[in-house]
């Protein structure tokens, strides 16, 4: 539900605006306001969690979440829906990285490459139906239960992570203090860089000043946060995690995937809408077989991750991502639903066998208390890089249907959809190389039969 709110609010801006009296300007820090709270969280969730447990972070959030939901559903302005929506992204933004948390520790070795197909699922298909169940409840109900259907769901997981979650406690004696400095660097440098992408999809070009000036003053605080956490003792995030090249490679891996797939996520709604005249429900329900060719992708990624191992079933998945996504390229107003379709399947197979193969690489390239440090750090890289590739497409796409003016042909208007997909291909395939990285070191890791405590170490530490 955390994921799924990232896009369920978008198709009720209009709605939201109306119903509100407030300008679509200002309706529109209805979704940014939940994105950077979310992203300014995410970094903390990792002291909370050595501090706290990762029980009582994640059971807190989750209440938080609920909360704000009920909240957001109960605002009777604008700036009370934006404040509430602010509170329900606090809660989501610590939510996720905590709950990968317990699952990847709970797992273990053997558990771990299927307990991350299991957890794709939601990564990979909640922003795909967001839109969908948001054009369907607003048409059915109101844009309240966009938000009131996060209550039900929200009070039965507190009462299963009541009874079933292990309760876990810090480890260390002394509980570790929080830096501060270190929060503030990377909340705002992570804040800035995501606003800054957004504004690029909203504004359709990377040259206005809310586009580059966010992203520049982002980009300059995470590198003074990264020269600070180099320096002392107890930084907020431990970026020695890095030095295992497998760990390095992973996120490399995820970081280009997720812009490939929230690239390409935003691209074939719009161009069910906008090139083939379908509702905002049939365009989500066009997309289920992508759905279907991710559930399959998934599901066997975790046969072939404890076979082949992970660096291999990524670059594998990732050259079936390139293939697959090449006869969107040549796309046109009447193209057959049903090839687009089948294209689609192929498609979510291979994003299903690169995108968790990859995080379970990552996490294996790690001891049992370092993985705590890596989901927050893996989930700023994955949205990070989400959004990268959600801001180029929409750019991209919005100069070529600008150039095209308001007359257009439904022919030209979905070659503008076609040429914007090369460039989905392109992060496709940046994102094998650094696979290509990951299944060599994993070959010469297996070579030398040394193992960690979680799964297979990186070459760095084999050799040392």
């Amino acid at each position: 539900m955390s994921i799924l709110d990232t896009t369920i609010v978008n198709i009720a801006l209009q709605s939201l605006s109306r119903d509100l009296h407030s300008p679509l300007s200002n309706t529109q820090w209805v979704i940014s306001a939940y994105l950077l709270a979310l992203a300014a969280v995410i970094p903390l969730s990792g002291w909370a969690v050595r501090r706290h447990g990762a029980f009582r972070v994640y059971l807190v959030s989750l209440i938080l979440f609920t909360v704000g939901s009920g909240l957001c559903a109960l605002a009777t302005s604008i700036q009370e829906l934006i404040a509430f929506r602010a509170l329900q992204g606090i809660g989501g933004g610590m939510l996720v990285p905590t709950g990968l948390t317990i699952l990847v520790q709970t797992a273990g070795p053997v558990n771990l490459p299927r307990v991350m197909a299991a957890i794709g699922v939601p990564i990979v298909l909640a922003p795909v139906f967001g839109p969908t169940l948001g054009g369907f409840l607003l048409q059915t109900v109101g844009w309240h239960a966009i938000f009131v259907i996060n209550l039900p769901i929200g009070a039965v997981t507190v009462v299963a992570a009541m009874r079933l979650l292990p309760r876990d406690r810090p480890k260390e004696k002394v509980r570790p203090r929080l830096d501060w400095q270190g929060l503030l660097l990377a909340a705002a440098g992570t804040v800035g860089i995501t606003y800054g992408l957004s504004e690029s999809a909203t504004t359709g070009t990377f040259t206005s000043t809310t586009v580059w000036l966010p992203m520049v003053l982002g980009i300059g605080l995470i590198a003074a946060f990264v020269l600070r956490s180099r320096r002392i003792g107890h930084p907020l995030l431990d970026l020695r995690l890095y030095r295992a090249r497998a760990y390095t490679s992973a996120t490399v891996v995820m970081f280009f995937l997720g812009g490939a797939l929230f690239g390409a996520l935003i691209l074939l709604p719009l161009y069910f809408q906008v090139a083939r005249g379908q509702d905002a429900i049939h365009a989500g329900l066009l997309l289920i077989p992508q759905g279907i060719g991710a559930g399959i992708g998934m599901n066997r990624s975790a046969h072939a991750t404890r076979r082949f191992g992970a660096g291999l079933t990524s670059l594998c998945g990732g050259l079936i991502l390139v293939v697959a996504t090449v006869p969107f390229m040549f796309v046109t107003a009447t193209t057959s639903f049903v090839l687009i379709g089948g294209a689609m399947v192929v498609r979510g197979v291979g994003m299903g066998l690169a995108m968790m193969p990859a995080m379970t690489a990552a996490f294996s390239a790690l001891s049992h208390d370092q993985i705590n440090e890596a989901s927050p750090q893996l989930n700023v890289i994955q949205r990070v890089g989400g959004s990268l590739g959600t801001a180029v497409v929409a750019v991209i796409l919005q100069d070529k249907l600008s150039r095209l003016g308001p007359h257009a042909t439904p022919g030209a208007t979905a070659a503008a959809f076609s040429n914007t997909y090369l460039w989905v291909v392109c992060m496709s395939l940046v994102a094998l190389i650094p696979a290509l990285f990951l299944w060599r070191i994993e070959r010469r890791t297996r070579a030398l039969g040394i193992e960690s405590e979680v799964g297979v170490e990186s070459l760095v530490e084999a050799v040392a």
